[in-house]
């Protein structure tokens, strides 16, 4: 069937700018393969299983691929970072333009249930002890996801915030030389230690934690709806709302993926 039947999956313009990403594929001595298949088409597909939460087995029949060439091509282009770099070229575009609002960022997790178990999964402690695990993401002052992240469910949200903060930090294009670092931070109590503190100082990043004991969060909660915002956008893509992904990486992978596809819808409609 032809392109026009799935062409609604992936936004327009955003096959554009995952293309240069796409890695070459490779002819598989054995004979068969994938490189009759158009990678615009498994891309899409891949986009698909994303945001219906669908089987890989349970693919349209429009896309006219099976689901292990789907799911191998995505395995292959996760373990090429295709879908990292894809999510850092976009965030580029709204920084070239101005859009991005860095003068704060906001920390914060939700937790997935995970449906079949898996590497870096643990109790759940607000799903009654079943194994999951938590999505931590970073967004700014607007609610584009800037960092996500996969630790285990049962890890300390605490432990989290030095991996995601310098990954913002450190993000760097060589072409623009323009490092992404926000003025201040936002987090919840869970964040609010007295290490982590000193540590933001040292950045140097603004603290806008309440302290556990010493200060009530709710002055400071007036910021913290967008990172809910933001859990709202990435769990609207079904794939998200439990982890079936045993490989970190591939959980991992469909996250990333889902954060540029987000920035990308939001930097087309901040742009108009």
């Amino acid at each position: 069937m032809g392109r026009g039947t799935w062409s609604w999956i992936v936004p327009d313009g955003l096959w554009e700018i995952a293309k240069p990403l796409i890695p070459p594929s490779k002819v598989r001595p054995q004979g068969g393969g994938t490189q009759d298949t158009p990678d615009e088409t498994l891309f899409a597909a891949i986009v698909y299983v994303l945001v219906s939460g669908c089987a890989w087995r349970a693919l349209p029949p429009c896309f006219g691929i099976s689901k292990s060439t789907a799911h191998r091509r995505f395995l292959i282009w996760s373990r090429a970072g295709v879908w990292g770099r894809l999510h850092e070229e976009i965030l580029h575009r709204p920084g070239d333009a101005g859009l991005l609002d860095l003068s704060r960022a906001v920390l914060g997790s939700a937790h997935v249930r995970a449906e079949k178990g898996a590497d870096f999964t643990g109790p759940g402690p607000v799903d009654r002890g079943k194994p999951g695990s938590r999505m931590h993401v970073l967004p700014d002052a607007n609610g584009l996801p800037l960092v996500v992240g996969v630790p285990a469910a049962s890890t300390y949200d605490s432990q989290a915030l030095k991996p995601m903060v310098p990954g913002h930090q450190t993000r760097h294009d060589p072409h623009r030389g323009r490092h992404f670092k926000p003025q201040r931070l936002h987090a919840g109590k869970a964040y609010g230690i007295p290490e982590l503190r000193k540590w933001l100082r040292g950045r140097p990043i603004g603290v806008c934690i309440a302290r556990k004991g010493i200060e009530a969060s709710e002055r400071l909660g007036r910021r913290r709806w967008v990172i809910e915002r933001t859990m709202s956008w990435l769990t609207g893509y079904r794939r998200l709302n439990h982890r079936y992904e045993r490989h970190p990486r591939n959980c991992l992978a469909f996250l990333g993926l889902a954060a540029a596809v987000c920035c990308y819808k939001r930097l087309v409609r901040l742009a108009t």
